[in-house]
């Protein structure tokens, strides 16, 4: 039987400059659609799990239009609940080398922004779930949006089922009165398993490793220098049963290394690292690690190793994909996995 998940965020409408044109060179857009948790249910979906996206949309051609393109990535949206003004959006500028990538938003009073607790029933959405994802995006909209994410978490705890987090912070995003810090930890606490990258950690929580310098990584990242992060925020949070930190090294804004490390409160699992050396898109790499994480942990029975191994391989696949989903096969990211990185045409 299929397991189930349940993601809950916003999506929105990317439009992206062609190529590596800058804002003030683009003369088009390229459109599609993306956000941290609907990332994650695609991908998901893709592994063959039974995967639903709930969120709030406004009842427009727009909004029908990113559903359509859900469910074209078999992702379900039975919950999703309908109101407010309009779709989010986000402009991307691809970096290439010393110039980074940039996003701009435009989401302020976005549909999801605007919803309130109560809206949704969450025991219904939840019936016979594995897992519940979401990540600090959606507590950082507004107030009723944190209050909704934190009724969907404790509902879960009540029900007995498996709570993830991607803390996933974005200081451009915390603009309605709360920081990060004030509201995260309710939510936090929570949860059964909680993703982080270098940054992560510190600006949220105050945690970080000793004498690491994230602007400093010049492509190496020491996977050792993490367990003290992942050990404090168990500490923190006594719930939490794995903490997962995703490893970027940054050459430049093409060539990135990338790992991870997964803690289980005893013992510190390292993943293989990968040379990126030519990004096609890095959007979503954080979200295609999610993914490929809670499909392991769901599949692999109990072997932690294995689930890390397994994300850390489906989103470097990630970086060679155009858009903000994860579009590859487990078979894909099993043989990446096996040490086969030949790029060899598949006849």
């Amino acid at each position: 039987m299929s397991k189930k998940v349940i993601t809950f965020g916003e999506i929105m409408l990317r439009l992206a400059t062609p190529g590596y044109q800058r804002f003030c060179q683009a003369t088009e857009y390229t459109a599609t659609y993306g956000g941290g948790e609907a990332n994650v249910a695609v991908s998901l979906s893709n592994y063959g799990i039974d995967a639903y996206f709930v969120t709030r949309l406004p009842e427009n051609d727009i909004a029908r239009n990113c559903i359509m393109e859900l469910h074209k990535h078999g992702v379900k949206t039975d919950h999703v609940i309908y109101g407010g003004e309009r779709l989010g959006i986000y402009f991307l500028e691809t970096g290439a080398v010393a110039r980074a990538s940039k996003v701009v938003y435009d989401r302020a009073h976005s549909s999801i922004s605007d919803i309130k607790p109560g809206m949704i029933d969450w025991y219904e959405v939840l019936r016979g779930t594995d897992c519940f994802h979401w990540t600090g995006i959606t507590p950082a909209l507004s107030q009723g949006a944190a209050e909704t994410c934190l009724e969907a978490i404790q509902a879960a705890n009540r029900m007995g089922i498996m709570v993830t987090c991607d803390l996933n912070y974005r200081k451009n995003l915390w603009k309605y009165g709360k920081k990060a810090s004030e509201v995260m930890p309710d939510l936090v606490a929570g949860c059964d398993v909680i993703l982080g990258n270098e940054e992560d950690a510190e600006k949220v929580f105050g945690i970080k490793p000793e004498g690491f310098d994230v602007t400093q990584t010049e492509g190496e990242v020491n996977a050792e220098e993490f367990e003290s992060v992942c050990r404090q925020l168990m500490s923190r949070f006594p719930r939490v049963r794995k903490v997962i930190i995703t490893l970027r090294g940054s050459v430049n804004a093409n060539h990135n290394t990338w790992g991870g490390v997964l803690y289980d409160g005893s013992r510190l699992y390292k993943s293989a690292r990968y040379d990126i050396t030519h990004i096609v898109d890095r959007v979503g790499g954080g979200d295609s690690f999610m993914g490929g994480l809670i499909y392991g942990l769901l599949t692999y029975n109990g072997d932690d190793r294995k689930a890390l191994d397994f994300a850390v391989a489906a989103s470097c696949l990630k970086h060679t994909i155009y858009g903000d989903f994860n579009l590859v096969t487990v078979e894909e990211v099993e043989k990446l996995m096996s040490g086969d990185s030949s790029g060899r045409v598949s006849r």
